[in-house]
């Protein structure tokens, strides 16, 4: 019985073609999956309340992408496959969502690397650029980072050449109000909210405290009110409850009440939260509350997603972290704001 042997102009179609299909299925898994997943999400609509009237018919909406935990990995503990594999899938992520969404402003929640509070002055660079490419964004786009333990270390490990070394690199400070379209956003370095009464912590605190005062004089100022306190206190241009940003967030006994599929697993629900490690302090949290009154709080560090009510109902959302390293769905938070009117009703997506 004979054998026929395949000659190489008839296997050339066949490879060909097996390289076409390999294309294709590595465009589709790499590149194609990000649009088609995201390509399900969109902005939120103004609530009913908000079309009613309650904020000015010419004020504009401003549209904000909130993410958390990216924990780039760093030189002492990531592998350069990890570091290659979870780095283009955030990249990817990201950027689709910069291209579908086109928000005005984009705020990271802390823990932006894995090393931070480890890291040598010639790692962090590196981290930073690593950081800044699979982050960039059009001009039309801006970025702001709020400071996480794993950038700076806990606050036992916190020290000022780390923090200052942040503040400098990512123009943040550790008490600071953004406003944009009528919207005020409070960035929080809470890791330095310990209540011990360190250097940092002290001046972090009553930086703050002025922040909340200013913001305070400003509702007055707009509500025609005087007041002999505000003479000497900066005036913010246009008053509105603000959203407090920040890593840690407020206090709370747990996750159990959280749900969601992007909350935590039923193991993790049941572990009861440590004050000052896994959350703010009681105290800190209700003086924060105190001092800015907030229309909202976000916050990262649980890696998992979390909606709760704390006094006056206020709202806080806890952001998963956005590393496949953390979770096998990561995600983000796209949020519609509208500076209100008078009546100071917070509005949100």
């Amino acid at each position: 019985m004979g054998r026929r042997w395949a000659h190489p102009e008839q296997l050339l179609p066949l490879l060909l073609m097996l390289l076409a299909l390999g294309c294709v299925v590595a465009l589709v898994c790499e590149l194609g999956i990000y649009y088609a997943v995201l390509l399900r999400c969109h902005w939120p609509k103004l609530k009913a309340s908000a079309q009613r009237g309650q904020y000015r018919p010419s004020a504009p909406v401003l549209r904000a992408l909130f993410l958390a935990d990216t924990h780039l990995l760093g030189a002492l503990r990531g592998h350069w496959l990890d570091k290659l594999r979870r780095e283009w899938q955030m990249e990817r992520a990201f950027q689709t969502a910069m291209w579908l969404f086109e928000p005005d402003v984009v705020f990271v929640l802390g823990d932006l690397f894995d090393e931070g509070k480890w890291s040598s002055p010639k790692d962090f660079q590196e981290d930073v650029r690593r950081f800044q490419i699979m982050f960039r964004h059009s001009t039309n786009t801006e970025l702001f980072v709020v400071v996480g333990n794993h950038d700076i270390g806990f606050h036992h490990e916190m020290d000022l050449y780390k923090l200052k070394r942040f503040e400098y690199t990512f123009n943040f400070t550790s008490a600071k109000v953004v406003s944009r379209k009528g919207i005020n956003f409070v960035l929080v370095n809470s890791i330095a909210l310990h209540g011990d009464g360190c250097s940092i912590c002290e001046k972090v605190e009553n930086d703050l405290h002025q922040l909340s005062l200013a913001l305070n004089c400003s509702r007055q100022l707009d509500l025609n009110h005087s007041s002999e306190n505000c003479k000497d206190k900066g005036i913010f241009p246009e008053y509105s409850p603000p959203i407090l940003l920040q890593h840690y967030p407020l206090y709370r006994v747990s996750d159990a009440e959280c749900t969601g599929e992007d909350s935590a697993s039923p193991e993790e629900k049941k572990q009861l939260f440590q004050e000052r490690y896994d959350t703010l302090s009681a105290e800190a949290s209700k003086k924060l509350l105190w001092w800015f009154q907030p229309r909202l709080i976000l916050s990262g560090h649980t890696h998992s997603a979390c909606t709760v009510l704390h006094e006056q109902h206020l709202p806080e959302i806890s952001i998963p972290s956005f590393s496949w390293r953390n979770r096998n769905n990561p995600s983000f938070l796209l949020q519609v704001a509208v500076c209100p009117q008078k009546n100071w009703r917070a509005l949100h997506g």
